[in-house]
């Protein structure tokens, strides 16, 4: 978290140096729901990063049996996979247009399998070559199926000394990589993500949590009788609630079981991103920890921090985590910077009764509400493509276009803080030091204010190194100059002294 100590005169001086070189800006538009947090940490209202395009129900899907409980959701092109738990099949969709989302097929058999029937599916993941994946949970199995729902092999419980011969195994959710190796999350187990090979050959496990406690709690069990360490819980890994691969191969997970005191004490992490040896490499560098709202009150029926059911990563590194609690979404940057939070719980389009998946098709967003039984479709605003669009621009090295993509932005939302921070990153970019500085010295980033500074005084050192030089050296020659001349002149008054 950065440093809040920002000195109020130099706050000011920015503040005079921008007044005369920017333009004027707008305030924030209009907005129906969505918000920001600002340097302080009070809400600041922006234009919405994204509007609804339409909400399906299963009758707009033309089912003629319910969506039940539907709880994973993946997408592929233009096809949307999702788990109808309830009714214990998978759905198929296919995005036609625009605002157009029709039926492909249900599935609920599978060719060639002795359990020919699926119990519960709760994820499923489809590979490059077209193979399908299925967790199936009632059934303790994770599935591999072709395009045609053959059966290829399944994956079963791991062979582990930690597990005990009647632990039941649950598959929960899982991701594929272009290997096809699976990573699987299985209710109650918490030693982290279950790695099997393509071969369905368990591999280990990898990126198990930090172990959270508490030093009052463990010295009540250094003393405790075994009943009483019976009923206490056990400092143990927390276990993950959801997991999602980016197209760079990085695994991002989720987890609701953190608590506020946690969280606010940054003794856990709601999210996290595993490379391949399983450690946790999300940059953090924002104003705020990436555990969503930052206000846990009570309100609405609702209390508590942010239950984030569910994770998607756009290909611009952009973020997007599903909060279960308030039905809201939170987006991040690859720095950890809020981009925008829109949605809440309702009846109204935009808004769910219990989302339970997330997932992207571009840019576009896709809501799974499991108790809804509906898909929400969101498509980026203006606001919300020019935010991407600078993002992008900057990420393959075009700094004027994406400043003057930010630029834009500012026009429909003055106050916005990652316009003022996306300029000044441009201008360090384009060796602008000083004006970059002005920038983010007005928005209170002293990281990035620092590294302009840096380049700034090296800057003005080669540029007046010259100068540099000849008041060293006029520093030490001319006292000594003067110390010579000085002696010179006592010598000849003694001489003259002696010679009268």
């Amino acid at each position: 978290m950065k440093n809040k100590i920002i000195k109020i005169g130099a706050m000011a001086a920015s503040a005079v140096m921008l007044a005369t070189s920017i333009p004027a800006v707008a305030t924030a538009a209009e907005s129906n729901y969505s918000y920001i947090y600002d340097y302080w940490g009070d809400v600041q209202e922006m234009p919405d990063a994204y509007n609804v395009c339409d909400v399906f129900t299963s009758s707009d899907l033309g089912l003629d049996t319910m969506l039940k409980n539907p709880d994973g959701m993946y997408v592929r092109d233009n096809m949307i996979y999702i788990c109808d738990t309830g009714n214990n099949r998978i759905v198929i969709l296919e995005r036609t247009g625009k605002d157009s989302i029709e039926l492909v097929k249900t599935v609920d058999k599978i060719k060639g399998s002795s359990i020919n029937t699926l119990s519960g599916p709760t994820d499923i993941a489809v590979s490059e070559e077209g193979n399908i994946f299925i967790a199936d949970k009632g059934n303790s199995r994770i599935l591999k199926l072709d395009s045609e729902f053959n059966y290829i092999l399944e994956f079963g419980k791991p062979d582990d000394q930690a597990l005990t011969a009647d632990q039941a195994f649950l598959p929960n959710k899982i991701v594929i990589d272009t290997a096809e190796r699976v990573y699987c999350i299985a209710t109650g187990i918490n030693r982290g993500l279950i790695k099997y090979e393509a071969d369905a050959t368990f591999s280990g496990f990898i990126g198990a949590t930090k172990v959270v406690y508490n030093f009052g709690e463990y010295l009540k069990k250094k003393f405790a009788s075994q009943e009483q360490l019976a009923r206490m819980e056990s400092f143990v890994p927390t276990e993950y609630d959801n997991i999602y691969m980016d197209n760079e191969g990085f695994i991002y997970t989720v987890t609701d079981a953190t608590t506020e005191e946690d969280l606010k004490a940054e003794k856990g992490d709601a999210v996290r991103k595993l490379n391949l040896l399983g450690n946790d490499i999300l940059v953090r560098n924002g104003e705020w920890p990436i555990y969503g709202d930052l206000y846990m009150g009570a309100g609405g029926g609702y209390s508590g921090p942010s239950q984030f059911a569910d994770i998607t990563v756009l290909d611009n590194d952009i973020f997007i985590c599903l909060d279960k609690n308030r039905g809201r979404l939170f987006g991040y940057d690859d720095q950890g910077n809020m981009v925008y939070i829109f949605g809440g719980n309702g009846n109204m389009d935009g808004y769910f009764r219990m989302p339970s998946a997330i997932d992207h098709m571009g840019n576009d967003l896709i809501v799974l509400d499991s108790l809804d039984n509906s898909l929400t479709l969101f498509i980026p605003t203006e606001f919300g493509q020019l935010v991407y669009t600078a993002m992008e621009q900057f990420d393959i090295g075009e700094y004027e276009a994406s400043g003057q993509a930010w630029e834009e932005v500012m026009k429909l939302d003055g106050n916005y803080t990652l316009a003022y921070i996306g300029i000044g990153r441009s201008l360090l970019r384009q060796k602008q030091y000083g004006e970059a500085m002005d920038y983010f010295d007005l928005k209170y980033d002293a990281d990035n204010y620092s590294k302009a500074f840096q380049q700034y005084r090296k800057k003005w050192v080669e540029k007046n190194i010259a100068i540099i030089v000849i008041v060293i050296l006029a520093v030490f020659l001319i006292p000594l100059g003067i110390g010579k001349i000085n002696q010179i002149k006592r010598e000849i008054d003694k001489e003259e002294f002696f010679n009268k």
